[in-house]
């Protein structure tokens, strides 16, 4: 096995088990490992530290996997990891209609390893070295474990070229999924009030559909009750969904793809919503600012968009989009109105996504309370020693 040395002084981070070892912390490597392969990691004096996966092209060069040195990093150690993450979401497993997040990466002690499970079919992606080399291996533990329908890949994401990956797409075991109706979870493990959502696990967003917001559509739902409510980035429409089951009195929603509108439309029938709602296909930016030279208004204006920055180089934009969107959405509320707005990027902290906002509701000229703190779905956990994995995060506003 080869060992990873890395320099003095940037051990601490790898003791408080933070599961990245980036290439500028590595002194030397001693051995010659192959891409995705098992190394030790150990301080300048030998002493070992953990254990993890070689990648040979991303600044991510070591994800660590365990902090005992007894533990090997075999298919076993894989099965009874995947079991052990599996069994931390048993309370969503009853129904076999639900969507959940089944292994979230590094938080589940699997790094580059999602698997969200949609009724009886299952989709995976294997984003690093490591889960793509072991691949028949997941797939294998998977159809033990789970005795799904099928298996589909959906390794399509941008990150896999940093791991110098092609995209992975298709089925792996069993049955080619259909396009097929399934509940997401709420945080008690029942369904979310029997709203459904068609989720396309072939060529959806993610890997079907956006579990990652189960939680939050009812949340922002909650506030929509009458309300001509503006629906930005709506996607499938979970969120113009939640607000139609809340009794809201109009809906808009904008988004920049024909088919996601029509993904949206065909939830709202499937739920047999009868609110008039409004399809527009539209860059969000120049929609909002269309509506506020036409001096439209709403009660609430849902803002999701997509991420906005990749790299630390990017931040700055990013920043500036954010204030942006948001800065157009303050101008379009009627007072008392409510904003819930969202960042799924990881680079941007909970804090600075609250300056940001902050800064346009000066620039708008408008007072904004914050109500409520929104994060990701339970069936997507933080990890303490991975801070990174906390992503996303939403706040629900008054304004006046």
């Amino acid at each position: 096995m080869a060992t990873v040395i890395v320099h003095a002084g940037r051990e601490r981070p790898i003791i408080q088990r933070h599961p990245w070892v980036y290439s500028g912390a590595i002194a030397r490597v001693r051995g010659n490992p192959a891409p995705g392969e098992v190394v030790d990691v150990c301080a300048g004096d030998g002493s070992w530290l953990a254990r993890g996966f070689w990648s040979s092209s991303s600044q991510l060069r070591v994800r660590l996997a365990t902090w005992d040195a007894a533990q090997p990093l075999d298919e076993t150690w894989l099965r009874e990891t995947i079991a052990r993450a599996v069994s931390g979401r048993e309370r969503w497993l009853t129904d076999p209609s639900i969507a959940c997040r089944l292994v979230f990466s590094e938080s589940d002690g699997l790094p580059g390893l999602i698997v969200d499970r949609y009724g009886c079919y299952l989709a995976i992606q294997l984003l690093t070295q490591a889960m793509a080399v072991r691949a028949e291996q997941v797939v294998s533990a998977l159809a033990d474990l789970l005795a799904p329908r099928g298996i589909y890949e959906r390794s399509d994401a941008e990150v896999r070229e940093k791991e110098d990956l092609p995209p992975a797409v298709g089925l792996r075991w069993g049955e080619l999924p259909p396009r097929l109706p399934v509940t997401p979870i709420t945080a008690l493990g029942q369904p979310a009030s029997g709203a459904r959502m068609f989720a396309d696990l072939q060529t959806g967003q993610k890997t079907g559909i956006y579990l990652d917001q189960a939680i939050n559509h009812a949340r922002v739902g909650a506030y929509c009750a009458g309300a001509d409510t503006l629906d930005c980035f709506s996607y499938a429409g979970g969120f113009a969904l939640a607000a139609a089951r809340a009794n809201a009195a109009r809906l808009t929603l904008v988004d920049a793809s024909a088919d996601a509108l029509a993904l949206a439309a065909d939830n709202l029938r499937l739920n047999k919503v009868t609110v008039p709602a409004e399809f527009v296909e539209g860059d969000a930016f120049r929609v909002l600012r269309q509506y506020r030279a036409e001096q439209r208004q709403f009660d609430v204006v849902i803002l999701d968009p997509p991420k906005f920055v990749y790299q630390q180089t990017h931040l700055d934009r990013a920043t500036r989009g954010y204030k942006d969107i948001n800065l157009q959405a303050l101008h379009l509320i009627r007072p008392g109105g409510f904003l819930a707005t969202f960042s799924c990027s990881g680079l941007v902290s909970a804090d600075l996504f609250q300056k940001i906002i902050f800064g346009a509701a000066i620039d708008a000229g408008r007072d904004v309370q914050i109500l409520e703190r929104l994060a990701q779905a339970p069936d997507h956990p933080v990890l303490l020693s991975f801070p990174e994995s906390e992503y996303l995060k939403g706040l629900i506003c008054r304004v006046w």
